[in-house]
């Protein structure tokens, strides 16, 4: 993602806020490819053969997005609101799976940046959602800081931005995080994330 503010997106979501159904008409091209790329990333920990696909997943998130007032305050707000909604479709999704077929077999699944191994049970994507939610319970801002980089795929400085604390917080964050979540995942032979620099 690109970490220059864009005024248009900022614009045209709180004039979509305001009421103003042209608006969303606007921002959809200037977002839509983007919210693929999260689609995708969020996709990457699902099994290869998983009926939702990215162009799906972004259609599913608009359409709860659309409906919901939610008090935009800038382009890295919008896409960690649908980052967070993508993950909520791919969670229900995986739970109905898991309730449908009662324990079905393993299935290889990834996630980029090596949250997750290689080969991971279908039900790892629940692993991983219960682990952040334990995460979330014990100190939601680092579970809002582990989901807006691997899943949303925004920078330190626009996770600083929607939270409203320094970069340095979300780097310290991230590590806590990230060990955090090794110790919690490592009986089921999943990992924590890992950033370039980091």
């Amino acid at each position: 993602m690109d970490p220059t503010p864009t005024p248009a997106i900022t614009t045209l979501l709180n004039d979509w806020r305001g009421g103003d159904s042209r608006a969303l008409d606007l921002l959809i091209p200037l977002v839509y490819e983007e919210l693929r790329q999260v689609a995708a990333r969020h996709l990457a920990v699902e099994r290869s053969d998983h009926t939702l696909q990215s162009t799906a997943l972004v259609h599913e998130a608009y359409a709860r997005l659309v409906g919901v007032h939610i008090p935009w305050q800038d382009r890295a707000h919008f896409f960690a609101v649908a980052s967070g909604t993508m993950r909520r479709i791919l969670v229900d999704h995986a739970r109905a799976r898991r309730a449908e077929k009662r324990g079905g077999g393993a299935v290889p699944v990834t996630l980029q940046e090596g949250l997750m191994g290689k080969e991971t049970p279908a039900d790892g994507l629940l692993e991983l959602d219960d682990a952040l939610r334990r995460l979330a319970a014990m100190d939601s801002r680092k579970e809002r800081v582990v989901e807006l980089r691997y899943f949303g795929g925004l920078n330190a400085g626009e996770i600083a931005e929607v939270l409203k604390v320094g970069v340095a917080t979300v780097q310290r964050d991230l590590r806590f995080a990230r060990a955090w979540l090794r110790r919690e995942l490592s009986d089921g032979g999943l990992t924590p994330p890992r950033s370039a620099g980091e």
